[in-house]
């Protein structure tokens, strides 16, 4: 497949997630400046529905799980996806099928496009140097080209024999910035959100999952409450609704904001933050930070994951310093008496609370500038308008 003369390209996406949703909706806002008629169909959410002016054909909350179990339960759901998905390609039959992050479904999906000859790009790859690195051999044979978001996974990959990738900048980068530059101030926001001017503020961003709230909220609002001159505030995902965070945290007069994580973390002494994206946007606003990870499981669980997982770290800030800039709490480790323990220094003038700032400038400066969207889309389109998409796989 290729260019049609005269018309644009037919842009099939799968975002599995909210954040995905997110980085989905500003690469297609890149693809439609570089190819002005091009048609999209995708499995993704409302940030995306809003640039293609459509409802997803498929909302990515019917795949949003977490942990074995919530899979289990879950597999009808996700199979029900996975064969609309490929349905959709077949009627569609796009010129890319581009597939962001979320690698249990996507690389099935990847699978498909395959069998049919549709060239298919990866942004976002796929965090396998992390665990599941045996995934890299499906990559090499069923993707065309991939776009990292982090500085070092093109070496990782290289190493393995897959060079179809280029790092094309952080998207957090530009998406921190411009919202740090619309900020309300910081006495209009506690208004707002009803909060009390004269206490300062630890903020909880507990994950975007049902399953990571339920495990992680309960451990940092116990951590939390042992700072009783600080007020504590949940940073609600998107999809979620409120009464969800009250139930799960069994208080009825729980804060919680939406659509404001960004001011939130702003205006807070420190945070507690659920291992993912939101480490990394955290570290870009500047707030200290605790990296909470709990799941339903045990020392045992956490021995095996420490021999499965093939990095010294596991929260993003880490792993791009290339050192430990935060601390991690993990599974067994995740406690409430030890993530008050690393959040105690944070909310004071520290030597802990200085060294994370230190670290958050050898952050920003390793991800550089790029617009990672923009430069993403520019390759999609270049490589499809040379016909690049039949690139030898394997």
């Amino acid at each position: 497949m290729g260019l049609r003369p005269g018309n644009g390209m037919k842009y099939m996406l799968v975002a599995g997630e909210a954040s995905g949703d997110l980085h989905a909706s500003r690469l297609m806002e890149w693809l439609k400046r570089v190819d002005a008629d091009a048609e999209f169909r995708f499995i993704g959410g409302d940030r995306m529905a809003d640039v293609a002016g459509k409802a997803p054909d498929l909302h990515y909350r019917q795949l949003n799980v977490m942990g074995f179990s919530e899979v289990l339960r879950k597999l009808p759901a996700i199979f029900s996806a996975l064969r609309k998905g490929k349905k959709l390609m077949a009627e569609f039959q796009p010129d890319r099928l581009i597939l962001v992050d979320y690698p249990g479904f996507n690389l099935k999906m990847a699978k498909a496009a395959w069998k049919r000859g549709v060239a298919v790009d990866w942004y976002i790859s796929p965090k396998v140097w992390a665990w599941k690195e045996w995934r890299v051999k499906s990559l090499k044979k069923y993707v065309d080209y991939m776009y990292s978001i982090l500085p070092f996974e093109p070496e990782f990959y290289r190493e393995r024999g897959f060079d179809r990738i280029s790092y094309v900048g952080n998207p957090s980068v530009e998406e921190i910035d411009g919202t740090l530059k619309l900020l309300p101030a910081r006495n209009h926001f506690i208004e707002r959100a009803g909060l009390d001017p004269s206490k300062p503020i630890i903020a909880l961003l507990p994950g975007s999952r049902r399953g990571e709230i339920r495990c992680n909220l309960p451990v940092m609002i116990k951590a939390a409450k042992r700072f009783p001159e600080f007020q504590m505030v949940v940073a609600a995902a998107p999809s979620m609704p409120e009464k969800f965070y009250r139930e799960v945290a069994r208080d009825p007069g729980l804060q919680v904001v939406f659509e404001s994580t960004v001011t939130l973390l702003k205006y807070s002494t420190a945070a507690l933050v659920t291992s993912g994206t939101a480490t990394m946007e955290t570290a870009l606003v500047g707030t200290p930070q605790v990296v909470c990870y709990r799941s339903n499981g045990s020392k045992l669980t956490y021995k095996i994951m420490r021999k499965l997982i093939h990095v010294d770290f596991v929260s993003l800030p880490n792993l791009i310093a290339g050192e430990r800039v935060v601390p991690e709490l993990l599974l067994h480790d995740c406690t409430p008496e030890k993530v008050a323990y690393e959040l105690s220094p944070l909310l004071l003038n520290s030597p802990g609370r200085e060294n994370q700032t230190a670290g958050y400038k050898l952050i920003r400066k390793r991800l550089g500038t790029d617009n990672a969207p923009q430069k993403a889309a520019a390759i999609i389109y270049e490589r499809a308008s040379r016909r690049e998409d039949a690139a030898p796989r394997g």
